[in-house]
């Protein structure tokens, strides 16, 4: 199969390409945090209400995220509203049972103008790896409101919604890397990159180390959400990018480690029967011909920047 460079490039990812929505909503410079560390939010304001200025900014803070902390804005007046949380939390290591619910910057700014907001947080992993967080903002103007108040039900596309509230994908604190072992085979860092809604393929990757004296062989493996997983290569000849499907396998000399990653070897997850969310942990298995079987567990990755995949497939 042969792709011109821009598409293949596309597929290399294994994801869809997301086009950005206009800056038109209010919303966070930096989507996504870490559960139980520091997030620096800074939240974007690009309009007033209907023509007229906005005079004051409401963000009211979700349960889940304490230690919240505004920063003073240069001829704005700063409020906060503390609150009891819901439950009680730990806070390097000291439990924790109020805190800031609510912050309100009180000023001025034109229409015509836009500007930042900025509060640092600590979510805490009482929020799921893969949610997507709502902040609740309310912008009051001199003869009305914008209410960015709304949030997505369980399966609602948040663009759908007219006043959506912004919100900040949460992801799982990295821990140290595993590794999988069968027979001379060491497996590292099997990883998956999250698909956008309705995407029916994904991706796998991850290293492998032989360190036995015979060659071995990776023949295939398993995904629980997916019908079927096929190895593949991709490479780029003449400006073109071809990719083949291997279904002899990927040989692993003695004393070698091949890495199976975007753009070269990789696992592909087909007809995929739910979507692979940033935080998850899933299982699955590889096949080796001499080895055999081996139990792993895929780390599913944000999608980057660069846009997410679909695999144009033969």
């Amino acid at each position: 199969m042969k792709l011109p460079f821009a598409s293949g490039a596309l597929v290399a990812t294994g994801l869809f390409v997301l086009c950005a929505p206009a800056f038109a909503h209010v919303s966070f410079e930096t989507a996504q945090a870490t559960q139980n560390a520091t997030y620096k939010a800074v939240l974007r304001i690009p309009h007033g209400c209907a023509g007229e200025p906005t005079l004051k900014v409401s963000v009211r803070i979700p349960d889940g995220v304490i230690d919240v902390k505004p920063m003073p804005k240069s001829g704005w007046t700063l409020d906060t509203v503390r609150a009891a949380y819901a439950k009680p939390y730990s806070l390097r290591g000291t439990p924790v049972t109020e805190g800031v619910r609510e912050i309100v910057w009180s000023g001025s700014l034109a229409d015509d103008h836009f500007d930042e907001f900025v509060f640092q947080a600590r979510v805490t992993d009482a929020v799921p790896a893969g949610t997507d967080l709502a902040f609740p903002v309310v912008q009051t103007c001199a003869n009305g409101t914008e209410a960015w108040t709304e949030i997505a039900a369980a399966g609602q596309d948040a663009h759908a919604l007219k006043n959506p509230a912004p919100t900040v994908r949460i992801a799982a604190r990295e821990s140290a890397p595993k590794t999988f072992t069968v027979g001379a085979i060491t497996i590292e860092q099997p990883w998956s990159r999250a698909t956008p809604a309705g995407a029916k393929v994904g991706g796998g990757y991850l290293r492998v180390t032989n360190a036995g004296k015979e060659p071995d062989r990776l023949i295939g493996g398993t995904f629980p959400l997916a019908s079927r997983v096929e190895l593949h290569e991709m490479s780029m000849t003449d400006n073109v990018m071809r990719m083949k499907q291997l279904p002899g396998g990927l040989e692993i000399k003695p004393g070698e480690t091949v890495e199976l990653k975007p753009g070269g070897y990789h696992f592909m997850f087909l007809e995929l029967r739910d979507g692979l969310r940033d935080g998850q942990t899933i299982k699955g298995t590889l096949a080796f011909e001499k080895a055999g079987p081996v139990e792993v567990e895929y780390v599913v990755r944000a999608m980057t920047g660069q846009g997410a995949g679909a695999h144009q497939h033969h």
